[in-house]
C-alpha cells in the first residue's frame, strides 16, 4: 500500500518552499550531504542555510553514500529525521544510529537477484528499507519484479528512475513509499509543474481501496 512519497536531490530554496507549502507534501524530502559526483549534492554551508526553512508535515532526509566521520560530525546538529545510508556494513549502521539517535533508511542498490542476499542482515537496524538502481546520480532503472516477493519486517521504499508520471498502480503491492529525484526533473533541475502531477497523484493513490 502506498502511503506517501519521498522527493530527494532537494538543493534550492524555492523548491523547497514549494514542497513544504504544497497541500498534499512529500512525507519525506532528502538532501545529497556527501556525493559530490551527483548535480544535486549540496555542499554543507548551503545545506545549513537550506534546513533553516523549517518543516511542517515532511521528514528531512540526510542522504549519505558510506559516510565518514567528518561528515557525520559536521551534520549531527542540523534538523535531520533520517539518515539514508548507501554501501554501510550493518555494524557502521548500528554505531552511526547509536551515536546520532536518528531513523535509518538503508539503501540496497539493485542490478540483478544477487544483490537481494544480504538485506535480512539489516532487519533490527533498519527503519525503512530501500531498493534503487546501481546508477546513483544517473537516475538508472532496474527491474521492480525482482523485489516482488520478498517478504520484509519494515516499511518499503522504491526508487530507481521512476518518473513522475507514471502509473503508480504498479507499485501499490510493491512498496509503501515511492521515492523521486530525477522522475520530477526536466534538464536536471527540479520542476515544480512535475512535482505538482506527481505530488497530487500519489495523494489520489494513498485513499484507493
Amino acid at each position: 500500500m502506498i502511503k506517501g512519497c519521498k522527493i530527494c536531490g532537494i538543493s534550492d530554496p524555492n523548491t523547497l518552499n514549494f514542497l513544504i507549502n504544497h497541500p498534499h507534501p512529500p512525507m519525506f524530502i532528502g538532501f545529497i550531504c556527501n556525493y559530490p559526483k551527483s548535480s544535486r549534492y549540496v555542499e554543507y554551508e548551503n545545506l545549513k542555510k537550506l534546513l533553516s526553512i523549517s518543516v511542517k508535515q515532511s521528514y528531512y532526509v540526510a542522504v549519505l553514500v558510506k559516510p565518514n566521520i567528518d561528515i557525520l560530525e559536521k551534520i549531527k546538529n542540523l534538523p535531520f529525521d533520517y539518515y539514508q545510508l548507501y554501501d554501510c556494513t550493518p555494524g557502521e549502521i548500528k554505531q552511526i544510529k547509536e551515536k546520532y539517535k536518528k531513523k535509518i533508511i538503508t539503501a540496497f542498490t539493485i542490478k540483478s537477484k544477487s544483490d537481494l542476499t544480504n538485506y535480512e542482515l539489516y532487519s533490527d537496524i533498519t527503519d525503512i528499507y530501500l531498493f534503487d538502481s546501481k546508477g546513483y546520480e544517473k537516475s538508472q532503472s532496474f527491474d521492480h519484479d525482482l523485489i516482488k516477493n520478498i517478504k520484509l519486517n519494515k516499511e518499503l521504499m522504491i526508487a530507481g528512475n521512476i518518473q513522475y508520471n507514471d502509473e503508480l498502480k504498479n507499485y501499490k503491492n510493491l512498496a509503501n513509499f515511492i521515492d523521486l529525484s530525477g522522475g520530477v526533473e526536466t534538464s536536471g533541475l527540479k520542476d515544480l509543474s512535475k512535482i505538482e502531477f506527481f505530488l497530487n497523484k500519489v495523494n489520489e493513490i494513498k485513499y484507493e481501496t
